[in-house]
Order: structure tokens, then C-alpha cells, then sequence
């Protein structure tokens, strides 16, 4: 057999398919367009409204390498030869065209004449009662005794999902020909042996869709749905039994080497790490160039949690520093020419990675140590420490779990989910209830409403369907608002998407008036009214739509992102994209990825861009054309948001152009006036600005100059020296507070607080409470005292709602007492934090009336009573 590199092997197989009637396409996002799915997990996820029935192909046949994500079996990844996070799928579809024949057939050739892999090395698996699937690949030369028949469990494909399309589905193996059991004795065969066979390639003959009840119900067409694995194919082509030994993984491997100075296939042990972090970092370097960013929710936690096992298995191998950035630039040089958004976006991937690292590597080797401290002493990792290893030190459960397996120690898993559900209740009911979350029942209707909102902000209608109280009914009829959703068959109000808010107004019919108060699509194609009713309405009834037309100039703000979009890329750089965004009436908010804190001169340097935009009055031309087509066009293609193959394009001139479905202004100048009001930090590598537009410009220039005509009368100086003279009064302050704070000095007098000291086993001692006593001055009065009584000092000085208080231990006492140790023990009976080394400590609280406690506890600690 010959020998293919990766490469040539992910080309060939496109190259092949062309050539039998497929149309190339390039991978899609990781980012699903799909509720169900977190991650696109499979080559055929991007086409399951197609395997659906409710999206007609562009193409009857369509051929991609897809890029993918699984975590479902993480704890496997570097510890067998072909686990991983992220994989290529080679996949070849055929939407209501071509089915079983032609599908097993071009697979056998493609193996047999394209790659040359020995027949004898081959066998094919197919579901036990599928004998078309039988019959076919015999017609095809492969002896009965190698079409192996097996269960549902392993040769009959379900969905991606809860719901979805599937079918039976026939497999093709490879013989490794290692020596392994035989279950029953007989031949060695996919169905008899464990390890020995390798799956390659799965062909899914997709015929039937799964409802939420696990039924089965014929598709209107059938379709086939194919997936071969790249790594598995390239290791078989390389001669080897590991994924990880193919060229898809040794330049990686290489750069781990390097960059921690460790041998690989020299000990057992750390290989198993560092066949993690290569995987896990390919997969976070095509998480976050998707789109996806650390978080502690959805896809940013499993991105987190991917991140920060392969620092675990760093810090395995003695990593002390951010280390994993470092080696983004193997996978880039690697992968880059068939994905060149990972290129694109290397810098910022890099970036944001080192932020994560930085932020987390230092509490992972705390973390660390605490468990083994933990286990020294108990002998097991109880759910409790479980937990506040967790909420303390942001320690994955995953991660325990490994320590705990590797070294068989005892994690109480169970135990943990307990307090961590509790800990979620507690959030929640913090938070409220998050609406629409749950089934909403418009899942199996077959009704469409037509969006007419881009054009117009009232239409007529007719009510399709009625909902009350959980269930569909044909009219209700109420006097007091009654809460209730409608489904119209056109509507001009715009639901909740793409960070824009839902649109508010009424629905009239003949006897009843409703006012809508939330409009969302449960699903694609329905859009529900929310809201409270005014008399009688019902089912095929005709209404009037009309639209709050003062809230739809969220149209205003909504433009004003893709304008403020365009103009951050020109000033900070081409790595700007939207991480997520608000648009209401009153404002709009705007995520974006950037790696510091804008300056002043950035920020005016934005708003002058935008403005100018604004001025010109520059028409906003929306279109709707193919998705390639836009992109090749330079259309922005949104993190957020989810494209099918044909997308709605908003344009301003050759400023901006994004691919979007929301409402928007006519040309620029009905923006008005825009202007930042704020920027700040969302997580590592994401900043938010929110501005304001329109009228409210206005209102919000009106509060300042307000504000500016108060300061001007108050200080009695024209408008343009009220800066001068803040600075002569905060000066002047400044000076009046050090004066105060020398009186005070002198008012004290340390040799009466220093004669009222104590002593135990000879070493002397004394606290005592002030009234409004500076931290300054506090910590000279510290000094000052512990110098006369040779001893250890406790001051504390009660301020306004607060408290500070300083300890001073000398330093030839500090082999026995700590002033860092008894600071923080004194501030968590004030309800507060703070700390210092072992002669000198401040902190600081806000429980005055716990002060008596504190001082009792501070004679306990030099008395040596408690710890």
C-alpha cells in the first residue's frame, strides 16, 4: 500500500467525489446553525435542514472536509490512538439523488483504486436487517464472510441531536492484523475483536426522521450521508496504529517538545500528556477563530475546560509559565492553507490563549497542591473539597477526575453535582427564570409567517394559531388582559434576534384589541406575538399589525453597529469582530474581540469616523443574495449569527458590509448623533462599548452641559475655568486633610496606649480601637508603638461605614507569629480581606459592632489559645 500524506489524502478524496457529480464545498463554522447542537460534530450537521425536508439543496450532491468537535469521551483523548476533540470528517452527501448503490460502490473504489488499500484488508459492516445494503456490496466482489451484520447499537446512525434524521448505515474497516482476543472463537472480524478493526469509513443511509418520542417516520426523500476520517485514514495510509504518529500531528508534537523541553515515546506517562495538549490545541485554535471565547457558560466553558486541561498536563510536565500559545503557531503552519481563518486570526487566538493561561496556570498549581494535601490527609477527594477546589480555584471537575483515575484515589462525583445543582438553584433564583428556554410546542407545526417589517411597520393578517396557558386553542376572550400568544400569516414586527429587541405594538381584529409586549421565533419560519388581550379573538380571524413605530428607531442603533463595527476594524486592526451585541431603543451595546482597553485617542478617533459616515447621509442598501457570493463580495459573516445559502447583505457605500436580518435606517444621516458612552472589559480578549444615537444624543449632551451650568454657579466662575478651579479645590483639600491628619498625630499620644500593654511568656502586647484615624496615620502610630513596647501592636481605627486596622509583629517574633496570618484572621470576624507579610499587615472590614470580638480573638492568637 502506498504512502499518502494527510494532505494529499484530504484532496484526493474531494477530487474524487468532483469527479463523480459533487459539488466542493469549504468546511463550515464550528458554530453550528442548529438549537440542538452546541458544536458541529459531524460533517452532515451543516445540511440537516436539507436531511429535513424543510430547505431544498442548491446542490443534489455536495462533497466536504469538515472540521468538528466532540468532548463527549475528553477523558480517552491521548490515552488510545484515536480519541480527539477536534477531527476532520471527509464526507460525500447526496440530497434526494443518488442513494445505496451508488454510495457503496464509489466508497469501495475510492478505497480499493484511489488509496490502494488491500481488499484483504478490508471489511464492511451493515445493520442486521438492511439485506439491499448486503446484497450490494456482495454485487461488488466482497465475500459474504466479510459483510459482517450488527445491532442497532452500532450500525444504525441516529441523529445529531434529540430529533433529527438517521438511518442504517454500513461501515467500512480496516484490518491492523495485531493480535488481540477473539470473543468467540471463530475468524477475527469487526463483531468478534476489540482494537484489532478500524472503523474508517461510516456510510448513513439517511431515510428516516427520529421525533422527540424516539419514533421513526419515512423522510420525503432519501439521502446519503457519509463520514471518513481523516486522522484514521491518514494512519492507515502511514502505516501506523496511533492518529497521533501521522503527519497531522507531528509537527505539533515537535513544537511541544521544544517549547517544554520534554522527549516524546520516552515515558509512558508523559506521553499521555502530550498527546493531550496536541490535540486540545488544535481545538482551542479552531474554537476561538470560529468565534468562541472563554466563558464559565455554553460553548465558552467547554472551550475553557478544553484550555485548561491541556495547562493541567503542561503543568505534568513541568510548565511553571503560559505555554500553550506558543505552540498555536505549529497548528497554523500545519492546517493554515486549508483554513485560512486560522491564519486570519492566529494573533488573536494567541492572545487570548495567554490570557486564559496567565489567569488560570497560577491557581491550577495551588490547586494542585491543595489536592494532594487533600488526599495526604483523607485518603480520597470528598465532594466538598471536590467543590471548593471548583468555586474556589475554578478547578474542573473534569481535571480531578483524571487525578483521581491516574492515581486511584476516591472522588465523590456524585457529591459534587449535589452542591454544584444547589449552587445553580441558588443562581438562578438570584437571576429569575430565563424565558423561552424550555419546549415551546411550536416544534411540529407545519404554518409559516412572512416577515413584511423591512418595508413597512403595519400589515393585515390572518391568525393562524392561538395559545393560552400552555395549550393551542381556537379563540380567547377576556376583558382583563388576558396573556396569550398569536401566530399571524404575515406580521411587519421584527422578533428578538441577532442582539436587536422585538419589536412592541397591537394586533386589532374586529372585536378585540392585543397588545404584543415580546415577539421571538420558536423555530425558523414561525413568529409568535407575546402579549396581553383586550376583548375577543380568534382562529382565521383578519387583524391589523401595527408596529410602536418610536421603538422600531432601534433601527437607528442597529446601523449604527455596522458603522461602529467598521470604523473599530480601521482603527485597531482587521482582528476586531462582534462577539455579541444589544440593540434597543435607548442605546446599543457592542462586544468585540480586542486585547486591551481602548484609549481616548482611539475612542475619538471611532466616534469622528462614524460621525462622518453619519453626515453624509449615505443610503443603507440591503439585498439578498447567495451566501458565497456575499462573502466573496466582502460581506462581514457575524459570529453570532447563523447563515443558510442565502443571506440578507447590509450596505453602506464601501464602509461597511455585513450579512444581517435586522431592521435598519433608510441612509445614515437618521442616525444622528453618535457618541460612546462607555468601554470596558467583557472577559479576556473581549471589550464592550455602549453608545447612544438619536435623540437620546441629545438628552445625554443636555444632562452634561446641565451639570456644567450647575459646577459654573456653584464655583461662581465662567464655564471654561471650572477645571482650573476643581484643581485648586482638590489641591486645597489635599492639603487641609495632610494638616488634619498631622493634628490628629498630635492628639495621640503612643506612650499612653503603649503603657497599657500586656504580656504573655514574655513577650509584650496591645490593641486598641480609634475613631477616625487615617491609614497613614495609623501605620506611623503602628511603628511607632511596637518600636516602645518591643512587642506586637493590633490599631484599629473605626471610619465612616468601614474599618482599617494595621498589625505589627517585630521581626525577631516572627518565627512565632505572623502579622499576614493574625491580619486575616481579625478581618474575617470584621467581615472584610486583607493581609501583609509577617512584620506588617493592614486590612481592613465593615463589622464595627465586631470589633469586642476581634480584640478577644487577638489576645487568643498571642496567648497561642487558637491557631
Amino acid at each position: 500500500m502506498k504512502y499518502m500524506t494527510s494532505d494529499e489524502i484530504r484532496e484526493a478524496y474531494l477530487k474524487f467525489f468532483e469527479s463523480k457529480g459533487h459539488k466542493r464545498l469549504p468546511s463550515a463554522s464550528l458554530i453550528p446553525d442548529d438549537p440542538q447542537l452546541m458544536f458541529t460534530v459531524a460533517g452532515m450537521v451543516p445540511f440537516k435542514p436539507i436531511f429535513w425536508g424543510k430547505v431544498d439543496p442548491i446542490y443534489p450532491r455536495v462533497t466536504t472536509c469538515q472540521k468538528c468537535v466532540r468532548t463527549n469521551d475528553i477523558e480517552n483523548v491521548g490515552r488510545t490512538p484515536r480519541h480527539h476533540t477536534f477531527f476532520e470528517m471527509l464526507g460525500n452527501f447526496s440530497f434526494g439523488d443518488y442513494f445505496k448503490k451508488e454510495a457503496i460502490a464509489w466508497a469501495w473504489e475510492f478505497v480499493t483504486k484511489v488509496l490502494e488499500m488491500p481488499e484483504e484488508k478490508l471489511w464492511v459492516t451493515i445493520y442486521e436487517y438492511d439485506d439491499e445494503s448486503f446484497e450490494i456490496w456482495k454485487s461488488i466482489g466482497v465475500p459474504e464472510y466479510k459483510i459482517i451484520r450488527m445491532g442497532k447499537e452500532d450500525n444504525f446512525w441516529g441523529p445529531a441531536g434529540p430529533t433529527g434524521p438517521c438511518g442504517p448505515c454500513s461501515e467500512i474497516h480496516y484490518d491492523t492484523g495485531i493480535e488481540v482476543p477473539v470473543k468467540d472463537g471463530g475468524i477475527p472480524n469487526p463483531g468478534n475483536t476489540d482494537g484489532r478493526f478500524i472503523e474508517i469509513w461510516n456510510l448513513v443511509f439517511t431515510e428516516f426522521y427520529q421525533d422527540e418520542e424516539g419514533k421513526l417516520h419515512p423522510l420525503p426523500r432519501k439521502n446519503i450521508d457519509t463520514g471518513a476520517g481523516l486522522e484514521r485514514i491518514s494512519a492507515m495510509m502511514q502505516g501506523v496504529l496511533w492518529n497521533f504518529d501521522t503527519d497531522l500531528f507531528k509537527p505539533i508534537i515537535e513544537s511541544i517538545q521544544n517549547v517544554l523541553s520534554v522527549k516524546y515515546k520516552e515515558d509512558a506517562k508523559k506521553d499521555v500528556s502530550i498527546r493531550v495538549i496536541a490535540d486540545h490545541v488544535r481545538a482551542v485554535t479552531f474554537m476561538i477563530a470560529d468565534g468562541v471565547l472563554p466563558s464559565n457558560e455554553g460553548r465558552g466553558y467547554v472551550l475553557r475546560r478544553v484550555l485548561r486541561r491541556a495547562l493541567r498536563h503542561g503543568v505534568l510536565l513541568g510548565a511553571k509559565e503560559p505555554f500553550l500559545y506558543k505552540i498555536v503557531d505549529s497548528v497554523v503552519k500545519k492546517m493554515g492553507h486549508v483554513y485560512p481563518e486560522i491564519v486570519e486570526k492566529q494573533s488573536f487566538v494567541e492572545t487570548i490563549i495567554k490570557a486564559e493561561e496567565q489567569k488560570f496556570i497560577t491557581n491550577l498549581s495551588r490547586g494542585l497542591e491543595l489536592v494532594q494535601k487533600i488526599v495526604s490527609t483523607n485518603g480520597k477527594i470528598s465532594a466538598e473539597d471536590a467543590f471548593k477546589l471548583y468555586d474556589t480555584y475554578g478547578f474542573p471537575i473534569d481535571i480531578l477526575r483524571d487525578i483521581a483515575q491516574e492515581n486511584n484515589y476516591e472522588l465523590d462525583e456524585a457529591g459534587f453535582e449535589k452542591y454544584l445543582q444547589q449552587q445553580r438553584e441558588r443562581s438562578r433564583k438570584a437571576q429569575g427564570e430565563v424565558e423561552f428556554a424550555q419546549k415551546t410546542g411550536y416544534e411540529t407545526l407545519d404554518i409559516e409567517t412572512v416577515f413584511v417589517g423591512y418595508d413597512t411597520m403595519q400589515s393585515e393578517g390572518t391568525v393562524l394559531k392561538i395559545k393560552k396557558d400552555g395549550e393551542f386553542v381556537e379563540e380567547v376572550e377576556s376583558t382583563d388582559g388576558a396573556e396569550c400568544e398569536l401566530v399571524l400569516d404575515i406580521t411587519p414586527f421584527y422578533a428578538e434576534k441577532g442582539g436587536q429587541v422585538a419589536d412592541r405594538g397591537t394586533i386589532t381584529s374586529p372585536n378585540g384589541r392585543f397588545e404584543v409586549e415580546y415577539v421571538y421565533n420558536p423555530v425558523e419560519g414561525i413568529i409568535v406575538h407575546k402579549g396581553k388581550l383586550y376583548g375577543k379573538i380568534k382562529v382565521e380571524e383578519k387583524v391589523l399589525s401595527v408596529v410602536d413605530e418610536k421603538r422600531r428607531w432601534t433601527m437607528r442603533n442597529h446601523t449604527a453597529t455596522h458603522l461602529l463595527h467598521a470604523a473599530l476594524r480601521k482603527v485597531l486592526g482587521t482582528h476586531v469582530r462582534q462577539a455579541g451585541s444589544l440593540v434597543e431603543p435607548e442605546r446599543l451595546r457592542f462586544d468585540f474581540t480586542h486585547y486591551q482597553a481602548l484609549t481616548k485617542e482611539e475612542i475619538k478617533q471611532i466616534e469622528d469616523i462614524v460621525n462622518e459616515i453619519i453626515l453624509q447621509a449615505i443610503p443603507v442598501v440591503t439585498e439578498v443574495k447567495s451566501y458565497d457570493e456575499a462573502v466573496k463580495e466582502g460581506a462581514m459573516a457575524l459570529f453570532e449569527e447563523k447563515y443558510g445559502d442565502f443571506v440578507r447583505v447590509v450596505k453602506v457605500a464601501d464602509f461597511s458590509e455585513e450579512l444581517c436580518g435586522g431592521t435598519h435606517v433608510k441612509n445614515t444621516g437618521e442616525i444622528g448623533l453618535f457618541k460612546i458612552i462607555s468601554e470596558s472589559a467583557v472577559s479576556a480578549g473581549v471589550r464592550r462599548i455602549e453608545a447612544i444615537t438619536g435623540m437620546n444624543s441629545l438628552e445625554y449632551l443636555r444632562n452634561r452641559e446641565s451639570i456644567l451650568e450647575s459646577l459654573k454657579e456653584r464655583l461662581e466662575v465662567p464655564m471654561s475655568e471650572i477645571s482650573a478651579k476643581v484643581e485648586k479645590i482638590i489641591e486645597e483639600k489635599k492639603a487641609l486633610e495632610k494638616e488634619l491628619a498631622s493634628l490628629k498625630r498630635k492628639l495621640i499620644n503612643p506612650e499612653t496606649i503603649a503603657s497599657s500593654s500586656k504580656s504573655f511568656e514574655g513577650i509584650n502586647y496591645v490593641s486598641y480601637v480609634f475613631d477616625s484615624v487615617e491609614p497613614e496615620v495609623l501605620k506611623d502610630l503602628t511603628d511607632d508603638i511596637s518600636e516602645r513596647i518591643k512587642g506586637i501592636v493590633l490599631l484599629i481605627s473605626k471610619l465612616e461605614g468601614k474599618i482599617v486596622f494595621t498589625v505589627k509583629v517585630p521581626k525577631e517574633l516572627t518565627t512565632t507569629y505572623n502579622a499576614g496570618n493574625i491580619a486575616k484572621a481579625v478581618a474575617k470576624i470584621l467581615g472584610g480581606g486583607g493581609g501583609g507579610n509577617p512584620t506588617f499587615a493592614q486590612a481592613g472590614g465593615k463589622l464595627q459592632e465586631k470589633i469586642p470580638e476581634a480584640l478577644e480573638l487577638f489576645e487568643k492568637i498571642i496567648r497561642r489559645e487558637v491557631q
